[in-house]
This record gives structure tokens, sequence and C-alpha cells, in this order.
């Protein structure tokens, strides 16, 4: 995948990359699996803001993707590559043998043509098959994978990313997630062999206002441009040091400040002990 660049015809035009798309093969072509999905722009159910700097965007419409893989024993063959609206990955249109069309993600390698299949065990190892992970080498790099047996695929599931094996202990698998931290995940959740294609998504430069706003992304204001009472940092006679360690707008610390919550078993053990 190759980062395209322009001649700076305009200002905006100076930095600005794209991806090149030579290997998009055609447009959304099975309307079954298209859904129009309601847009909130931030807001709940009582149409107040409950997540900041975001609006409607582009007019787009959702691929269904088949996260859970569980079309077991009969072979697919990839009829086209196409880009999906909702993701910074491609997505592969899937033909079986009984005629059901699927999306699923693209990893790298796959392309139109190839054949691809799902199975408890037993499979090639190659991009794009699938199979339980308690079945697959110790080593491989895998992605779109359960958490849990039977609810689909939530981890390494964006453009570029991949988990590894790193071993099994009884009926736990040893992964690296891509925040390279080490989880435990049962044996039998599936898992896709490869990694996420779409892998120079994360050096593309968004270059003017514009494109963010299609993806539905709103401007933000520094906290040190408004009034106390909006932001922390707010207030004083000119531009100023908020005089105090950088904080959310509703004062929870950040830049190093962990916020990741202790796990249910360890608060149980802290009550007790304060009991």
């Amino acid at each position: 995948m190759a980062i395209k660049t322009y001649k700076p015809y305009t200002p905006s035009r100076r930095f600005m990359t794209t991806l090149d798309t030579s290997d998009i093969t055609s447009k959304a072509s099975v309307r079954g699996l298209l859904i129009k999905l309601p847009r909130s722009a931030g807001r709940n159910n009582n149409g107040r803001i409950t997540s900041r700097h975001k609006e409607a965007g582009a007019k787009k419409l959702y691929r269904i993707i088949d996260f859970k893989r569980n079309k077991y024993g009969i072979v697919g063959k990839v009829t086209a590559i196409e880009y999906d609206p909702y993701r910074n990955c491609k997505i592969a249109l899937i033909t079986y043998a009984d005629g059901d069309k699927r999306y699923i993600i693209q990893p790298t390698g796959l392309g139109v043509g190839d054949e691809i299949q799902a199975a408890e065990a037993g499979l090639d190892i190659k991009p794009a098959n699938a199979m339980k992970m308690k079945n697959i080498p110790v080593g491989t790099l895998i992605h779109n994978i359960e958490m849990h047996p039977g609810h689909g695929g939530q981890l390494a599931r964006s453009a570029g990313t991949y988990a590894q094996l790193m071993g099994k202990e009884g009926k736990y698998v040893i992964l690296r997630v891509p925040s390279g931290e080490m989880r435990q995940v049962l044996g039998e959740c599936m898992a896709t062999i490869g990694s996420v294609g779409n892998e120079d998504f994360s050096n593309m430069v968004i270059g003017k206002a514009g494109r963010n706003r299609h993806r539905g992304i709103r401007p933000q204001t520094r906290g040190s441009a408004m009034n106390p009472i909006d932001h922390p940092h707010g207030g004083g006679e000119g531009k100023t040091n908020s005089g105090r360690h950088p904080v959310t707008p509703w004062g929870m610390p950040t830049k190093g400040f962990k916020t990741r919550k202790k796990k249910a078993s360890d608060k149980l053990i802290i009550s007790k002990r304060k009991k």
C-alpha cells in the first residue's frame, strides 16, 4: 500500500497525503449487506452532547462484517476488495460455495481469487483462514480475535494491527495484544490468521480541517483559551500557564495518569481488608 502525495497548488495540498486505492476492485456491491445507521453526533437519548467534538460527517452506509467466522467447512472465494467508510482497513467480499456472500476484514496478502475457509482445526496457516486458537500454532500472528466464544472478534481489528499467540496454558492461550499487554483468552475462541491490511493508514497526513469534518470530527478549543468556568486551565490575563498539571475539563489528570480501574477481584480483597 503506497502513500500518494500531491503538487502544492493550494496551501492545504502541500502536506496532504492519501492512500493508494489501486487495490480496491469494486464499489459496494451487495445491497443486503449495507444498512443505514442513525447518527447521533455525540448526543444521548435526551439530545444532550455526551461525547464532544463529534458531528454527523459525510453520508455513509454501514457494511455488515462477519466477525464471528462461523461458516465452518465451506470454501469461500474473494470476489472483491472494497472500501469501508466505517473503518480504517479495507474489507473483502467472500462468495462461498453455497452462494452465501459475506464481508470480512482484509488481512495483508489477501487478494481477489484467493480461497479461504473457517473450521475448528486442521486448516493451513495462511491469511484469512480462521480457527479456534487452541489449534493455532504458537508464534502465529492473528487478528479479529474473540474474547468470549461465539461473541465475534473484538481484538486486533484496526489497520495494520495483529496479536501474537505466545503460548498455551490448559484451556487458555496467552496473547500479546497490540498494546503490548499479555492476555489470557480461552482457547475455544476463534481468531483469523495474519495481520490486518492497510498498514500505511497511520502514516497518512490529513492536511486540512475539511477532511476531518467529513469524518465527523469537529474542532477542539484549547482549555487555556477558555474562561475558568469552562475549563480548569482557563482564565488569567493574556496567554498564561494554567499553574497546575494538565487536566481534563472535569479535573481528571492527564498525560501519564493511569485511569485503568482495578479488577473486581482486587476490589473485593481491599473491601475485606477494610472490614
